[in-house]
């Protein structure tokens, strides 16, 4: 999958997805980028389990592989998240898709 092929959300993993998710909701909360940690607790919170580092660091390089995160290194040892314009744009209309089987649409169709 790369960012160009990728039709919606529903075509990345679940886990994959939450990760998305989680940067997209760390980034609005916050001036500075998310890193792995406060990635991995937000998830942690949220789900009750504890991610698996490797998983987790896994997960987001692929997502950064197929274009829909960005990472950059803040020192040697941490890295920084964010969403790109494509990751954006496959939440929302994920989150429209999600709203409208539901019957929770607000007017618009798509």
């Amino acid at each position: 999958m790369s960012a160009d092929s990728s039709q919606s959300v529903g075509d990345l993993r679940a886990f994959e997805r939450d990760l998305l998710y989680a940067v997209r909701a760390l980034e609005r909360d916050s001036e500075n980028p998310p890193k792995g940690l406060a990635i991995k607790a937000y998830l942690d919170e949220r789900n009750g389990d504890e991610i698996n580092h490797s998983r987790l660091y896994q997960n987001l390089d692929r997502l950064a592989e197929h274009g829909l995160l960005e990472k950059a290194e803040k020192d040697g040892r941490t890295n920084e998240y964010a969403t790109t314009d494509t990751a954006e744009q496959l939440l929302v209309q994920h989150a429209k898709r999600r709203a409208n089987a539901v019957g929770l649409n607000r007017g618009d169709s798509r």
